[in-house]
């Protein structure tokens, strides 16, 4: 069973941005490339109102070292 429940993304973009990434640059619409430093670029493609689920949760940790306690 995952440990996240979901949350909405303007809290994970910030959740983020605590723990050190950075927007590099926004695309057209709701893709922003985020960058720190020793990780490779990652795309989050959230409009900021949006509930992100469980599952996409724990994939964005996964990419980014998003813990639950951060959120």
């Amino acid at each position: 069973m995952s440990q996240w429940g979901s949350a909405k993304a303007r809290r994970v973009l910030a959740a983020l941005l605590r723990i050190g990434w950075s927007i590099k640059r926004e695309a057209r619409g709701s893709h922003r490339i985020l960058s720190r430093p020793g990780w490779p670029d990652t795309v989050f493609a959230f409009h900021d109102a949006e509930e992100i689920g469980p599952h996409m949760l724990a994939r964005i940790a996964k990419r980014t070292g998003l813990v639950p306690g951060d959120l």
